[in-house]
């Protein structure tokens, strides 16, 4: 067991590291550290992480311990909060799905492996002095298990770089939290076994924390089984910790202000693709295209499974088969979104699948919708009164007055517009998760550091009660938008991404988007 006495900081560095150029690079520099780890670090991807003291892109070493600490002062002295991440969780036989960690879990600890558990201790001595103990309970390196699964970061990591106090193998697990659970009084942990896989690395986890199930347990000890013998005060994390991450910081801003860019240019770069000789086709190649195109720009991964819809697929809020041709002169429509060090964007577009551009209907509900986008933006800043709730009643009474100037809409109610034309909400809360923190209730007053999403839509259906001409035209416009303090200060993260009539037209007449290096591979990540 690593153990220190009290929380360290530690900001690495790589001075001694071989300087290089990542456009011209001809072979691999020598590592400059004492052992390979198995998520990217500043020291050993330098390309994803150029920044020393980062932990993960564009987030300090720093910024996670003033996290861990921002938790602890609502924690009562003599208590520890337990996290449990994420297992790997398997598709079919040994197919694996992309491993995704918990993202409360991701959010105190910057750890990226499975199977790990931390646990942050706010304790008090004979003194009634406050202290902190970041506990991190992780698989050890192992040669013959790393041969097939790859390098983990193993204890050594978990105390070098990611700053625990008291590292432990994660075979101890039982035996390291009882003894943390009998010397403390409240205990704040969040049972996550329903619905949860049990057959990843560790069986032992599956079994402490319930993840296989009670039966599996008749002969194990468990944490359900130890809180309610401790006797101990037990309370839900999740909670508390959705109000944290509800608020970003400066760097969560930055980071998916970086994300929102790459997103919106990639999705310019499929608008541009009308305008040439072999558009796309089909929605699966676009779609494949979008995720490859976020990827290429800088991003980890996409964000979400997209929505890609030709026409009226597109009448399906969540439509994701995206198996169906593009066909000419219908409305592509896309929401789709890079993620980039867990942070997501959500972008939605539509636009004509012609070279000549909007038809007269496609283009007077597609305005409809981009003036409620734009009027609600507008709103996103502290007024003691704005909140999800009031931009959305803006946005139904502003799609009901749009809608009522356009032939065969005038008579339209504002009922009908908020059940059958705009049968969605107007947005959410963007962060680590695609809808954050949606424990937190739509009425509360937006404030600086919330980053939410607006998108406001219209979907004329098939049917006969809506004027021809329209029918099947499905539209949504979505932005990330940072709330500001004031009007002033309001950013709209997703801006780079084309959204007026004529400058879509444009890039589709054009044929190629113009920022330089927008086609190029991104291989260092600067945010």
């Amino acid at each position: 067991m690593f153990s220190a006495v009290t929380p360290k900081i530690t900001i690495k560095g790589a001075a001694s590291r071989l300087q290089f150029s990542f456009l011209h690079l001809q072979s691999r520099p020598p590592l400059s550290v004492p052992y390979k780890t198995g998520q990217p670090l500043h020291e050993t991807r330098r390309h994803i992480i150029p920044t020393a003291g980062q932990v993960t892109p564009g987030i300090s070493a720093l910024e996670y311990y003033e996290r861990r600490m921002a938790l602890t002062k609502e924690m009562p002295k003599n208590s520890a909060a337990i996290l449990v991440g994420n297992q790997v969780q398997f598709a079919s036989g040994a197919v694996f799905y992309p491993f995704q960690q918990d993202n409360d879990f991701y959010y105190l600890t910057g750890w990226l492996g499975p199977d790990a558990v931390a646990v942050v201790e706010k304790v008090a001595d004979n003194l009634n002095d406050e202290d902190v103990v970041f506990h991190l309970i992780v698989p050890p390196k192992n040669a013959a298990t790393d041969l097939w699964e790859g390098d983990k970061n193993g204890l050594e990591g978990a105390y070098d770089y990611f700053n625990a106090d008291e590292v432990h193998e994660l075979n101890c697990v039982d035996s390291v939290l009882k003894k943390i659970i009998g010397r403390n009084e409240t205990i704040f942990y969040d049972d996550k076994s329903k619905g949860r896989g049990g057959h990843g690395a560790s069986g032992k986890l599956a079994l402490f924390f319930g993840f296989g199930g009670r039966s599996q347990l008749s002969s194990h000890g468990s944490i359900m089984d130890i809180l309610p013998a401790s006797k101990k005060s037990s309370k839900l994390l999740k909670s508390i910790l959705a109000h944290h991450r509800l608020i970003k910081s400066k760097a969560e801003v930055s980071v998916m202000h970086k994300a929102g860019k790459i997103s919106s240019r990639a999705i310019n770069t499929a608008i541009a693709k009308v305008g040439l000789d072999q558009p796309f086709q089909t929605e699966k190649v676009l779609a494949q295209y979008l995720e490859y195109a976020f990827v290429r720009g800088g991003c980890d991964r996409q964000a979400y499974i997209p929505v890609v819809a030709s026409g009226e697929n597109a009448l399906t809020i969540h439509y994701t088969r995206n198996d169906d041709l593009l066909f000419k002169d219908e409305t592509v429509f896309v929401d789709a979104g890079g993620k980039l060090g867990g942070y997501c964007a959500d972008i939605s577009r539509a636009w004509p699948n012609s070279p000549q551009g909007f038809s007269d209907a496609q283009r007077d509900i597609y305005s409809v919708v981009l003036n409620a986008n734009k009027v609600c933006i507008e709103e996103c800043y502290e007024t003691g009164s704005t909140s999800l709730q009031s931009l959305h009643e803006l946005a139904v009474t502003t799609l009901t007055s749009g809608l009522r100037q356009l032939p065969g809409f005038k008579t339209v109610l504002r009922s009908e517009v908020s059940t059958e034309l705009f049968p969605h909400y107007i947005g959410h809360h963007l962060g680590l998760d695609l809808h954050d923190v949606p424990s937190v209730s739509r009425m509360n007053a937006l404030r600086k550091g919330n980053v939410v999403t607006i998108e406001p839509g219209l979907y004329v259906p098939m049917a006969e009660k809506w004027p021809k001409h329209f029918r099947g035209i499905g539209v949504r416009v979505e932005d990330d938008i940072a709330v500001g303090r004031t009007s002033s200060d309001v950013l709209n993260l997703t801006s780079l991404c084309v959204k007026e009539v004529e400058d879509i037209e444009a890039l589709i007449r054009s044929g190629k988007v113009t920022t330089p290096g927008v086609y190029d591979e991104a291989v260092e990540i600067e945010i």
